[in-house]
Formats: C-alpha cells, sequence, structure tokens
C-alpha cells in the first residue's frame, strides 16, 4: 500500500472529511481493520485566507510547498492538497517536491468524461469560479465549463467562508445553492461540480436533479486506487535490484 500525502486545513472542515473518507474507503475496500497509510500535515488557515485576501499568491505558494516538502519527507508517495480554491499553486506546490501531485482537476475531469457529460457547471468560491486555473485544466480535457452569474458570486464565497467552514450548514442556504445549481441547468450543464468541500456538507445529489460531482469524494477514492494500484513491471524490477 502505497502511502497518501495530505497538505489540508483549508479549512479543517475539509481535512476532517478527507481523513474520515479515505479510512472509511479502505475499510471498505480491504474490510476488518484495514485503513490508509498516510501523512497529513495542516496550515493556518487564517493565514492562507489573509495571504489570498491580499493577493499574495506566491506567498501562499511557498508556504503550501514547505508543507508539502514536510509530507514527503513523512514518506509520502503522492501528494493530494485538500483544497480546490488552493489549487491555483499547484504548479508551485509540485515543483517543490519529487512525488505526484494528484490534481484535482485532473480526477474530476475524468469522472465527468467517463458519464458522458459534455458540459458542466462548477460552483465555489469566488477565486475558483474567477479565475483560470481551475475552469482551464477542466477545459483541457475537453470539457465545457459554465460558473454562476457573478450576482451569486458573493452569495457563494461567504456561504462557504462564514458558514461552512465553521461546520454551520443552514437549510435556507441549501435552497439558495439549489436554485443557482438549477440556473446552471438552464445554461446547459449536465451536471454540477461542487468545488468546494465544504458544499458536500451542503448539497446532497438528492436535493438536486442535476447530476452532482462532489469533487472531495472523487478525489479521495483516486487516492485509495493510486494507493492500491498494482506497481509497474518497471518499478518491480527497480525494487528487486
Amino acid at each position: 500500500m502505497k502511502t497518501i500525502g495530505l497538505v489540508g486545513g483549508m479549512s479543517w472542515e475539509s481535512s476532517a472529511v478527507y481523513y474520515r473518507d479515505l479510512n472509511l474507503g479502505m475499510r471498505e475496500r480491504l474490510g476488518g481493520l484495514s485503513s490508509p497509510r498516510l501523512a497529513l500535515t495542516t496550515v493556518d488557515f487564517a493565514e492562507v485566507t489573509h495571504l489570498e485576501d491580499d493577493e499574495r499568491w506566491d506567498q501562499v505558494g511557498s508556504l503550501l510547498a514547505e508543507a508539502a516538502r514536510g509530507v514527503e519527507r513523512a514518506g509520502a508517495d503522492f501528494l493530494l492538497l485538500c483544497t480546490t480554491t488552493f489549487h491555483k499553486v499547484a504548479d508551485q506546490v509540485e515543483e517543490a517536491v519529487d512525488i505526484p501531485v494528484l490534481h484535482l482537476a485532473d480526477v474530476v475531469a475524468a469522472a465527468v468524461r467517463e458519464a458522458g457529460v459534455e458540459t458542466v457547471g462548477l460552483i465555489g468560491t469566488k477565486v475558483a469560479m474567477q479565475e483560470p486555473f481551475f475552469v482551464d485544466r477542466l477545459r483541457g480535457h475537453g470539457l465545457s465549463v459554465v460558473v454562476p452569474d457573478a450576482r451569486h458570486h458573493d452569495f457563494l464565497n461567504d456561504a462557504i467562508y462564514e458558514e461552512l467552514v465553521h461546520g454551520v450548514v443552514l437549510p435556507r442556504t441549501r435552497n439558495r445553492v439549489v436554485e443557482i445549481i438549477e440556473e446552471l441547468w438552464d445554461a446547459g450543464a449536465g451536471g454540477v461540480l461542487l468545488g468546494c468541500t465544504e458544499l458536500e456538507l451542503l448539497v446532497k445529489q438528492a436535493d438536486v436533479e442535476l447530476p452532482v460531482f462532489p469533487c472531495t469524494t472523487l478525489h479521495v477514492q483516486a487516492a485509495l486506487d493510486e494507493a492500491l494500484a498494482e506497481p509497474s513491471a518497471s518499478a518491480q524490477v527497480q525494487a528487486r535490484a
């Protein structure tokens, strides 16, 4: 079993979901007392969000790169960033380590394409919806991406940062988000990405008719696949050598 590396703390609610679901998923796959090998570090969410607000992305990248190097030193075979928004600096993190980064957008795009969906809606933080780093990576896999109308961006951002990262789940917020998803459906989306871990605490498939792609759940499943993957023939030869 490979060791899964996690850089979390963005928010701790997100990290808790990753940790819980990786453990539940491994037990489901292997049974008994099985659990995954994990190397986890968490950053101070207040610090990274302050840097985000000041648009000091180079410093965010440096902070997450250093966290990733620590996870690598702890024995991780590959790495996940437990966040969507801070994938904005994923390239900087990838350059800082010698282990693969399992990029969330690649994982999600594969699931969307496998489902036969060509146009997908994305809801998340303002950064994820307004800046190209995530949408362009999805489009690089041949997908069309639509985001909510700009008038909804502040509401979604506030719902994430003022409610969900604190574990506050309000029915009125869910109802509003469902309305936004229905607008994406009207705009041609064949499915919707819950592009923030905390949104999975709020919206379930039962709440909407449009197919829901929960990004964190997909990321977790891909990590378990990788952790349990048989090594390639060349890797086996190197290991014997």
